[in-house]
C-alpha cells in the first residue's frame, strides 16, 4: 500500500563533481519563545503561555517560508480595470494573508484592549516575534492596535471599527467595515513639504472632504487610514475609510515607493481627492488626537528592531555553531566568541528596556504612565540606532554566504536600515524625548528612581551616573541632545539589567557600555563572562 504520509526530501548531499561539506543545514522548525531565555526572563509581565502558543505558530518553518515569499514577491498595484475606472487596489502573495492571520488571529492587536493581564507585554512580545520572520508587515499590525484608544474621542466610530479591529481574524475583502469580519487601520501622516498639512478638510454633513495627498502609506490596502488635514479649524486627526456602501472612497493610489523595507506591505503615495472622513476629536486638536496612537506605535516601533537583532543574531549563532575551521567549529574560537557576546550585549540590553517600558503600559498608575512614554521612547531610539550595526555585523559572521538573499540577512538589513524611520530621524526622536522631559516632570522623577533605586551596587554604573549628572546637570541645549538621550538610555538599561539579573550580562553591559572595557568594533571587549553571555542565546 502507497505511504500517503507527507514527508520532506532533503537536498542532495553531492554535486555531480564534489560532496557538500560544512555547510550548516536548514534551522526547521523554531520556538520563538522556549528557544529565548532572555525573551521568558524579561518578559515576566506578559502572557508566557499565550506566547509559547504563538512562539510556536509563527516560528514554523512554513510560516517563515511564507513570509519570505511575501517579501520577495511584494504586493503588485491595479490602479485601473480594462475600461480605465479607478480601482487602487493591491495584490498581495499568499504569504502575506497566511501572517496577517497568524498574528491578527492570535489577538496581536487585540489582546491589551479586552482586559488581559499583561496584555500591552504580550503585544509588544509578538511583534518582537513576528519581526524577526516578518519585519515587514509590522507596520499595519502595530498601527491596528495602536488606533484603538485614538478612537475613543469618537463614540460612533469606536461603536463601530473597535470590535471590527480587534476581532482576532484577518479579513482582506474590499468591503465596508460594517459589513466585514475584521479591519485594519494604516497611518498615512507625512506629505512632501513636510512640517504641518496642506491636505484641506471641509465639512460635508454628517463627514468632511478631504483634498490633498500623503506622501507615504504603509499597508495602502488598509481598511482605515488615520490621517492629519487642515481643517477650517485647524490641523485635525481623521479616519478616511478606504471602502463605501457600494463604492470606493476617493483615496488613490499614485505609486508604490521603491523601499528598501517593508516592502511585504507596501508604502504608497497617495492622494485624497475629496475623500470622505470622520474627525477624530475636535478641529485643531490634531496633535492631541494622534498623541496616543503615536504613544502606542512607539511600544511596537521600539521592539521590532530588536526583533531583527534576535533573528540577525540567532542565525549568526546556527551558522558559527555547525561552520567548522580548522577543525573546530567557528563558536569555539575565542575571536568569534567574543563577537558573539558583544551582539548578544546590545541584543538583550535592547530587549531588557523594550520589555520593562511594555510592562509600564500596563500599570493603572501614574508612575507607570510616566515610565511608558519615555521609556518607550528612549527604547526606541536605542534599538533604532544599534539595530543596522547589528544586523551587519551579524551577516559578517557568516562570511560570503551572508550577503546572499538566502541567508535571510539581506531583509534583516533592510529592514532594520528602514525601521529606524518609523517614528521619524534621529534627530526628531532625541527633540521628543527633549520635549516629553521638559512638558511633563514627572517622567524625569520617574527616570531618576529607577537609576538610583540601584546605586551601591555597582562601583562602574556609580560612577557612570555621576559622570551623566555631572555633564548634564539640567536638560542639554538642541546640539547635545543626541549624547544626552543615548547616555540616558544606557543608563536606564544598565540599571534594569542590574535590577533584573542575571549578574554576568548586567556587569558586562555596565563594563563595556557605560566603562572603557570595549574598542570600536563588535568583538572589541575583555573582562566580562563570555560564556554566560552565550548561553543567553539559547
Amino acid at each position: 500500500m502507497l505511504d500517503t504520509r507527507q514527508t520532506t526530501s532533503g537536498p542532495h548531499p553531492e554535486t555531480d563533481t564534489h560532496a557538500v561539506e560544512n555547510q550548516p543545514g536548514a534551522r526547521g522548525d523554531l520556538d520563538l519563545w522556549a528557544e529565548d531565555p532572555a525573551l521568558r526572563a524579561h518578559g515576566l509581565t506578559a502572557d508566557g503561555d499565550h506566547l509559547a502558543l504563538y512562539g510556536r505558530k509563527i516560528g514554523r518553518a512554513a510560516m517563515r517560508d511564507a513570509a519570505a515569499e511575501a517579501d520577495r514577491q511584494p504586493p503588485r498595484p491595479r490602479l485601473f480595470d480594462a475600461g480605465g475606472r479607478r480601482l487602487d487596489e493591491l495584490s498581495y502573495h499568499p504569504g502575506y494573508h497566511d501572517v496577517m492571520q497568524a498574528a491578527l488571529g492570535s489577538g496581536i492587536a487585540a489582546l491589551p484592549w479586552e482586559g488581559a493581564v499583561g496584555g500591552h507585554s504580550t503585544h509588544a512580545a509578538m511583534i518582537y516575534m513576528t519581526a524577526q520572520i516578518a519585519p515587514g508587515q509590522c507596520g499595519a499590525l502595530m498601527s491596528t492596535y495602536a488606533a484603538i484608544p485614538a478612537l475613543r474621542a469618537a463614540p460612533p466610530l469606536f461603536d463601530l471599527w473597535v470590535p471590527k479591529l480587534t476581532a482576532r481574524l484577518h479579513d482582506p475583502a474590499l468591503r465596508p467595515v460594517g459589513v466585514k469580519a475584521a479591519a485594519t487601520v494604516s497611518l498615512a501622516l507625512t506629505e512632501k513639504q513636510g512640517g504641518a498639512p496642506v491636505t484641506r478638510a471641509q465639512r460635508d454633513g454628517e463627514h468632511y472632504r478631504l483634498r490633498g495627498h500623503k506622501w507615504a502609506c504603509t499597508a495602502p490596502m488598509s481598511d482605515g487610514l488615520i490621517v492629519l488635514a487642515q481643517a477650517p479649524g485647524g490641523p485635525t486627526a481623521f479616519l478616511v475609510p478606504r471602502w463605501l456602501e457600494g463604492t470606493r472612497n476617493m483615496v488613490h493610489i499614485q505609486r508604490l515607493k521603491d523601499m528598501m523595507g517593508q516592502r511585504a506591505s507596501g508604502v504608497a503615495e497617495i492622494e485624497l481627492a475629496d475623500a470622505i472622513a470622520y474627525p477624530l476629536g475636535a478641529e485643531g486638536d490634531g496633535a492631541a488626537s494622534l498623541a496616543p496612537i503615536m504613544q502606542h506605535l512607539r511600544l511596537g516601533a521600539g521592539i521590532a528592531p530588536v526583533g531583527l537583532m534576535r533573528a540577525a543574531l540567532a542565525t549568526a549563532w546556527h551558522w558559527c555553531g555547525e561552520r567548522r575551521s580548522g577543525g573546530a567549529r567557528l563558536v569555539e574560537l575565542p575571536l568569534m566568541r567574543g563577537v558573539l557576546a558583544d551582539l548578544a550585549l546590545e541584543w538583550e540590553g535592547a530587549l531588557a528596556l523594550a520589555m520593562a517600558a511594555a510592562s509600564a503600559f500596563d500599570e493603572p498608575t501614574e508612575q507607570g504612565r510616566a515610565f511608558a512614554r519615555i521609556g518607550s521612547a528612549l527604547a526606541l531610539h536605542q534599538s533604532a540606532r544599534l539595530c543596522p550595526g547589528v544586523v551587519q555585523e551579524a551577516m559578517d559572521c557568516l562570511g560570503v554566504i551572508g550577503p546572499t538573499e538566502e541567508s535571510g540577512m539581506p531583509l534583516l538589513l533592510r529592514e532594520a536600515a528602514a525601521t529606524s524611520l518609523w517614528e521619524g530621524t534621529g534627530n526628531t526622536l532625541c527633540l521628543e524625548i527633549l520635549r516629553i522631559l521638559r512638558e511633563a516632570p514627572v517622567t524625569g522623577q520617574v527616570l531618576g528612581d529607577i537609576l538610583g533605586s540601584v546605586t551601591g551596587g555597582s562601583r562602574a554604573y556609580d560612577a557612570a551616573l555621576r559622570a551623566h549628572m555631572a555633564r548634564f546637570p539640567r536638560l542639554p541645549e538642541e546640539a547635545q541632545a543626541r549624547w544626552y538621550v543615548e547616555s540616558l538610555a544606557s543608563l536606564l538599561t544598565s540599571a534594569i539589567l542590574i535590577a533584573q539579573g542575571p549578574s554576568a550580562i548586567a556587569d558586562a553591559y555596565v563594563a563595556t557600555r557605560l566603562g572603557d572595557a570595549r574598542g570600536r568594533s563588535y568583538g572589541a571587549i575583555e573582562g566580562v563572562d563570555i560564556d554566560a553571555i552565550l548561553a543567553r542565546i539559547g
